[in-house]
Order: C-alpha cells, then structure tokens, then sequence
C-alpha cells in the first residue's frame, strides 16, 4: 500500500490529493451496486428509500464519493458511441473489445427516475497505459484522440460506449473516467466526475494477453490505489463475458441541487 501511495503522489499535485480527501467526504455522486466496503465512513453512503410507485426494474441507489478528475481530460466534444478509433488518422486501438452501458438516473426520497439528455463523457488510456491528446514524462500524444468520446442519455437514462479494457500505468491500478454534465431543476450546469475500475482476476486474464502483455508487470491492485480506497468498491464494474469481449452495465445516480 505504501508504494502505491508514494507512486500515485508523484502524479498527483497537492492540491489534487486535498481535493480527492474533500469529495471523498461531501461528495453527492451516487452509483448502483450490489455491495458495500468497509471505507464507508470516508464516503456519503445514504440508501434512498424508493416509493411503491418507483419503477421495479430500477436498482437500490447508494450515495458514492466524486472522484478527482485526474490530468487527462480534454473536452474533444467528439459525441460518438465506439471511441476505439483516432479521428486524426482513422487508426483504430488494439485491445479486448469492452462494452460500457451506463445509466443515469435523478435520486430523490421518492426513488430514482431516468436523466435525458445528459452528456456523459468516457476516457481512458490504451492498452499500454497511454492517454491520447495529452503530454506526459514518459509519451507525448497531442492532438490525437483515441479513446475518447461523449453520448447523451436517452429516455431511459442510458448511454452506451464501444471501447478496449484498459491498460495500466505507473501509480494506479486499472480504471477509467467518467465525466457527467446536466441542468440541476434551477437549471444552472450541473456536474459530476468519477471513476470505474476493474476486477483485478480479470484484469489479470486480460493484461497477459497481448497487447497488454509488451507492457510487463508493475501494475497496483486495487487494494494498494489510494483513489480506490475512497470509495473504489462502488465504482467497480462487474463484467460479463460475451463471446471475444466483455461488457458491463452500469447505474450511476445524481441529486441536483
């Protein structure tokens, strides 16, 4: 835990770590899963008690911490579904095909209803731990825009992204980024940002396979990222194996104010 703590603070400025122990505390982003940790006292956790009227089909809501940003974010305003591919150059990322479905739906003491026409925003590195569109000691890729992409919710509070399992690089353990942007009923910009991880035993499947496996070892597991341990168990994606990919649904619950 200490070498990944000691890894993750050579990336992150001060100023992020403050934030990130900030919005692990008051943060009101709230996401859907079906199990709890132990860091519970770092985190908002507030079951919300859903009407008899509430859509049956809809999960439990569970308040879960905003995580930071991180230093790769750049709004490409690309709105595409399959973000695998580099507008610039229409090459296309090698990886295992994942499938992302994300749905978005307003928490409130009555229960949960669908958010239409969110702008849900996902970005990741490649499978050798590279962003694209940004500059780093160890690569520097502006102007590209792999992986990358935005979709807006439809009526059912849902959007979905064609991408690759992520790769991993130096401080963290596996995740990507997820950024939402709505109107709060006052209708001022309304926005959340967080991130999703990966289980480690897949994980492990995965990263031995190539591309992933030129990469060698170093990666954290989950238990030894700091990010993670603030709220990392409810951002973790359960995955399901369709044919020569894998795909994950997602529920992420907002409170506007």
């Amino acid at each position: 835990m200490e070498k990944g703590n000691r890894q993750l603070k050579r990336i992150l400025s001060r100023r992020q770590i403050l934030v990130l122990f900030r919005v692990a505390g008051t943060a009101t982003l709230v996401g859907c899963l079906p199990r709890r940790s132990n860091t519970a006292q770092l985190q908002s956790s507030v079951p919300v008690q859903a009407s008899s009227t509430a859509d049956p089909t809809l999960p439990a809501c569970i308040v879960s911490p905003e995580q930071i940003e991180g230093p790769y974010y750049v709004d490409e305003k690309l709105n595409r579904s399959d973000i695998r591919s580099d507008p610039s150059d229409n090459s296309v990322k090698k990886g295992m095909p994942l499938q992302l479905t994300l749905r978005l739906t307003q928490v409130s003491s009555s229960g949960c209803t669908p958010v239409k026409d969110a702008i849900v925003d996902l970005w990741h590195c490649d499978a050798l731990g590279v962003y694209s569109d940004a500059k780093d000691r160890s690569f520097t890729t502006i102007g590209k825009k792999f992986l990358r992409g935005y979709q807006v919710t439809d009526a059912d509070g849902t959007v979905q992204f064609t991408t690759i399992y992520p790769g991993w690089y130096e401080g963290r353990s596996v995740h990507m980024h997820v950024k939402v942007r709505t109107n709060a009923t006052s209708g001022k910009s309304y926005e959340f940002t967080t991130q999703l991880y990966l289980d480690d035993s897949i994980t492990d499947l995965v990263h031995a396979q190539a591309p992933y496996a030129s990469k060698g070892q170093g990666r954290l597991k989950n238990a030894d990222d700091m990010l993670f341990s603030a709220g990392g168990e409810k951002l973790l994606l359960t995955l399901t194996k369709t044919n020569q990919a894998y795909a994950a649904t997602f529920n992420i619950g907002i409170q506007p104010v």
